[in-house]
């Protein structure tokens, strides 16, 4: 299975590159930017729903966490599953009413939860509830383990721990994508109608994969402000969001792991660019359109058309007996599924 090939390869660099704290550090974001743009992609290319909302759920786990541990004392591992809960339940919270709208209207509401926040955290209802304000969060306790304390002047525990909790994370959405939930997932994404004509819930499904993918979207802004150690409004520029939007492109949009794949190639090619200044971004919309134009299903797309004879699709999956019943998967909607 690629993705338990791609994680056996970052399992052992550290054997050649752990004098390096630079390259330790690339590999320690792509793990975590795999986490958010992986949950991202199983919500928007998996399940059909646009929301453009995934940055800011990462920013209310990191605060959450870095709040909890720094004001009230809680250890840093409690704090990433509260950083997740929290996270989850905003995300929840935040799709209800989503989801009784369509298309665009989905994507600039959860936008505007991004817009609303900075101003948020800064403000003197951020303050009271212990954001810094523009300050922001100083002094965030690392992880530790008994008596050691993780420390960036050795940043190979922090990469076997984000690296087991991005596989896992990584592997819940292989088992979502191949469960009867993703093909639900599917089903309405790609024929609403069909679905619901089937006994799909849509309202259910989708309000249920918010909260998984906010879940661990959080657990991954927790796990970036305890390894960073401090935290500011500067996160939720522009800048990380077109980063997690172009992996997803370039990785390929619901052709899972692609999104893993993006992750890994805008990683480096971010940090390798950054003697680019402002032109960055121009480098990157560069990529974007030649990905568009000679990839147009990403690199894992490319990947899946070569290895199943022209098709660009996820390999057929076999229908659970109540879908099959109820008739979910035959004639034209059978394509759409696989």
């Amino acid at each position: 299975m690629m993705l338990l090939g791609v994680y056996g390869v970052f399992a052992i660099l550290p054997i050649f590159v752990s004098g390096n704290p630079a390259l330790m550090g690339i590999l320690i974001i792509i793990m975590i930017w795999a986490i958010v743009a992986g949950h991202w992609d199983l919500i928007m290319g998996h399940a059909g729903v646009f929301t453009f909302g995934n940055v800011a759920i990462f920013v209310i786990g990191a605060f959450a966490s870095g709040i909890l541990t720094i004001n009230y004392g809680i250890s840093p591992w409690l704090g990433l599953l509260a950083g997740g809960a929290i996270a989850s339940g905003i995300g929840v919270l935040i799709s209800l009413p989503c989801l009784r709208l369509k298309g665009a209207y989905i994507a600039l509401l959860t936008f505007a939860l991004h817009m609303i926040l900075e101003p948020f955290l800064k403000s003197d209802a951020g303050r009271a509830i212990g954001t810094g304000g523009g300050q922001g969060l100083l002094g965030i306790p690392p992880l530790s383990v008994g008596g050691y304390t993780f420390s960036s002047l050795n940043l190979v525990p922090w990469f076997y721990v984000i690296l087991g909790i991005s596989l896992a994370s990584l592997y819940v959405i292989y088992r979502i994508v191949h469960s009867p939930w993703g093909l639900a997932f599917i089903a309405v994404r790609d024929s609403e109608p069909l679905a619901k004509s089937a006994g799909i819930d849509d309202y259910r499904y989708r309000v249920i994969v918010f909260g998984v993918t906010s879940f661990f979207t959080g657990l991954a802004g927790a796990l970036y402000a305890h390894y960073i150690g401090i935290l500011s409004t500067r996160v939720l520029g522009l800048d990380l969001f077109l980063l997690l939007m172009v992996m997803q492109v370039v990785g390929g949009m619901g052709r899972f792991p692609g999104a893993l794949l993006g992750a890994i190639i805008m990683t480096f090619a971010d940090e390798s660019l950054r003697a680019a200044g402002v032109y960055r971004l121009v480098i990157f919309g560069a990529i974007v359109m030649a990905v568009v134009v000679l990839a147009p299903q990403g690199i894992m797309g490319s990947i899946l058309r070569d290895k199943h004879g022209g098709s660009s699709r996820m390999p057929k999956l076999k229908l659970p007996q109540w879908m099959a019943q109820r008739g979910l998967g035959r004639g034209a909607g059978e394509e759409k599924i696989g």
